[in-house]
């Protein structure tokens, strides 16, 4: 019997959750939502297909997968920028990568974050 998956999540375990929620819907824009079953709250919202799940809780940072968002409008080089005058850290900047741009960060917990750009697209739309 061989193993289908359906759907994916990503589960993150975050120092604090209402900082968590507002990096992640202010500051990236994402759509999350408070859900019932966890204390105080978890937070989920899906992205692509993939749900991502916050909860409240210890954990080891560093031992999560990394997420990487797709940029398919183009401007790579003005997100990075606007993510560092948000206080975000850079980890690394806009470089080459397989078919395109990528740039690393992180979130207030430490996980990595990342970006990813077709080369077909303008590095920056200003």
């Amino acid at each position: 019997m061989s193993f289908k998956a359906k759907s994916a999540s990503i589960v993150f375990y975050v120092s604090d959750i209402v900082r968590t929620e507002k990096f992640y819907s202010e500051t990236l824009g994402l759509a999350l939502s408070r859900e019932e079953g966890a204390e105080p709250f978890w937070l989920q919202g899906t992205l692509g297909g993939l749900d991502l799940i916050f909860f409240q809780m210890d954990g080891v940072r560093g031992n999560t997968p990394a997420v990487i968002f797709t940029v398919d409008d183009g401007g790579i080089d003005d997100i990075v920028a606007e993510l560092a005058t948000k206080g975000v850290t850079i980890v690394t900047p806009v470089s080459e990568a397989p078919g395109g741009w990528s740039a690393d960060f992180l979130d207030p917990d430490g996980f990595g974050l990342g970006l990813w750009q077709s080369g077909e697209l303008p590095r920056s739309l200003k």
